[in-house]
């Protein structure tokens, strides 16, 4: 029967938490590189767009460098021009070129006519990407997770892992004592039938 040792567990713990930060660290940086922008996903969090978007949907946003590929209907991610303190999702209502600089006015579908300073002048330092896929209402929920609670999720998570981590140890442990506890018994067996 072999027993793990408190290090050799204290290592399955740290290999198993390892094993998980290295895979979202792979998997959010393939999505960036897919979707080629710094960051592909953003939540709904106003009506400015219903009824196509809706306070806590999730946009996937594609294609950080495609500011030369847009045209008029376009939903697109943008920092708001008048001090970049927020972000921005609206359509495209027109495209212009003022003296070789491409200038992008949106407007929020349900708004009554554009903002100054956050649907025009739209340059191309402050377009972000292209909403590429929408998930309905998926936003509602994420809001709720800001710490501590995503902390607390983590924490779960990695529970749970050393939890089942253990229980197989345990449920290994327990099936090489019932397998030596049963060799054991045959063997007796064996030597009280080669007495008879």
């Amino acid at each position: 029967m072999k027993l793990l040792g408190k290090r050799d567990k204290r290592y399955s713990y740290i290999k198993d938490i390892v094993i998980v930060v290295i895979g979202v660290a792979i998997f959010w940086f393939a999505i960036k590189v897919y979707f080629n922008v710094e960051n592909p996903f953003y939540v709904v969090s106003s009506g400015s767009m219903i009824p196509v978007l809706n306070v806590g949907d999730i946009l996937v946003v594609k294609d950080g460098n495609s500011f030369d590929n847009l045209k008029i209907g376009d939903i697109i991610v943008f920092d708001r021009p008048d001090g970049a303190d927020r972000v921005i999702v609206h359509r495209i209502i027109d495209i212009t070129d003022r003296f070789g600089e491409k200038i992008i006015v949106t407007k929020g579908d349900a708004n009554n006519g554009i903002i100054p300073g956050t649907d025009f002048p739209i340059r191309e330092k402050d377009y972000i990407g292209s909403v590429y896929f929408v998930i309905p209402k998926i936003g509602l929920f994420l809001k709720y997770i800001n710490p501590p609670v995503n902390y607390i999720i983590i924490a779960g998570i990695i529970g749970a892992l050393i939890y089942t981590n253990l229980r197989k140890k345990k449920n290994n442990e327990n099936e090489e004592i019932d397998n030596n506890e049963n060799n054991i018994n045959n063997s007796n067996k064996d030597k009280d039938n080669e007495n008879k």
